[in-house]
């Protein structure tokens, strides 16, 4: 029986994938949980790192776009809440550009199958149209762009299209820059006690989310005949 090399490679590969999320969930994975439940108990715990605080949370923004379990918005406005909004957005930036691309080189190297394994049927099938669409770079775009889609595991859908990887980078680091501004202002208004105009941004941000969840059928339809 032949050996195919390249399944062996990928097979590999997935291993290390699997064993690099164990290794990361594990160290990570108590202090995560303190992100959601008790945000001062999140910010002493990277405060207790000194400097390296910073690339510390770089690291869980990292680790929460390539796992996609805990909502993006979630570390984002932490880090507004950690760093104020124009250090907060940009670490939270930093964190989500390094770890979609990473997710999108992981779908290019492992290809379609490994990333039908970790997306959801559902959301594959949504957006199966831009993996062979001559427009998909600005279909991107727009996905990232517009609140209550997948994005991260677009990433990983990204990297299975015939999208550069410089483009890529481009439209990830663009597209989810306001999300993550608003995200990280919500996060710095908490952080001073400013409730009243945390509230205000919060309510219009989870309007705009709602609307993104709602109308993501219609929208996507919309897409489709760009």
């Amino acid at each position: 029986m032949k050996i195919n090399k390249t399944n062996i490679v990928n097979l590999i590969l997935i291993v290390i994938f699997v064993i690099a999320l164990i290794v990361a969930m594990v160290t990570f994975g108590k202090n995560l949980t303190i992100l959601i439940n008790s945000p001062d108990k999140f910010r002493q715990w990277i405060h207790s790192f000194g400097k390296l605080g910073i690339i510390v949370f770089i690291g869980v923004q990292i680790l929460q776009v390539v796992v996609f379990v805990i909502p993006g918005e979630v570390v984002q406005i932490a880090g507004g809440y950690l760093f104020g909004t124009f250090l907060g957005t940009l670490y939270s930036v930093i964190g989500i550009t390094i770890g979609s691309l990473i997710c999108f080189l992981i779908a290019r190297v492992l290809g379609y199958n490994f990333v039908r394994s970790i997306v959801s049927e559902e959301n594959l099938e949504k957006f199966d149209y831009i993996i062979n669409n001559p427009k998909g770079e600005v279909i991107l775009f727009l996905l990232f762009f517009i609140p209550g889609m997948p994005k991260d595991a677009l990433s990983y859908i990204a990297g299975i299209t015939p999208v550069k990887f410089y483009n890529f980078f481009i439209i990830t680091l663009f597209a989810r820059l306001p999300g993550v501004f608003f995200s990280a202002y919500i996060g710095a208004n908490l952080g001073n006690k400013n409730y009243f105009m945390a509230g205000v941004v919060a309510i219009i941000a989870v309007l705009l989310f709602l609307i993104g969840v709602y109308k993501k059928d219609f929208i996507m339809e919309k897409l489709k005949k760009l």
